[in-house]
């Protein structure tokens, strides 16, 4: 089963209503308890950094997330702020992030950019499975004034332009980023869902 971490912030609905469409199975959890018997997870995120990771660190699912993903190798999708939270710092704030990936969180540059980015992009990508049956350059729609830098380049699977270069899709083994908000991103989205559900 599918579950959502749902810790206050993130369209937990729209994920779910995709799923069930699918005929996928998916539950939400709201607490650590309700994470057990997930075998994929769903870890969404809206707003500014250090208040996701202050409502995340304050849900009590922090500590189980962490083994689930790190000692038991649940995947685990981070979807906007959720792959943000997934580095280990942010320019955007103060808090420590999950520190999944080697990477940091830096903010566009306002002065020679609209920021925040709003709107549909491409995303330049590998064969991941993730984009099976996908084109080349997908278009989903992307929200956010800060991008995901990663320092280990062998873990960046995608890549979009917005006044430079950024890494758009992340993954470390069992673990994926994504920048943009595959429910907001009609078929293409959903493709991509259901393809994380299959992996």
């Amino acid at each position: 089963m599918i579950k959502i971490v749902n810790y206050g912030l993130g369209n937990i609905e729209a994920f779910y209503n995709i799923y069930k469409r699918l005929n996928i199975e998916v539950g939400v959890a709201t607490q650590a308890e309700e994470l057990k018997g997930a075998d994929h997870l769903i870890l969404p995120g809206v707003g500014s950094f250090d208040y996701a990771m202050n409502c995340l660190n304050r849900s009590g699912m922090r500590e189980t997330l962490d083994r689930m993903v790190l000692e038991e190798n649940v995947p685990v999708i981070g979807i906007c702020v959720g792959m943000q939270m997934m580095a280990k710092r942010s320019d955007e704030g103060k808090e420590p992030g999950l520190g999944w990936f080697d990477a940091e969180v830096l903010k566009f540059n306002a002065e020679s950019l609209l920021v925040p980015e709003m709107g549909w992009n491409s995303v330049e990508h590998s064969d991941d499975p993730i984009f099976a049956g996908l084109p080349a350059s997908p278009r989903f729609y992307f929200l956010h004034s800060y991008y995901f830098k990663c320092n280990n380049r062998k873990d960046v699977i995608g890549t979009s332009d917005y006044g430079h270069t950024f890494d758009s899709a992340v993954r470390h083994g069992n673990i994926y980023g994504i920048q943009f908000h595959p429910e907001k991103s009609h078929s293409n989205g959903v493709r991509l869902l259901q393809n994380y559900a299959n992996i």
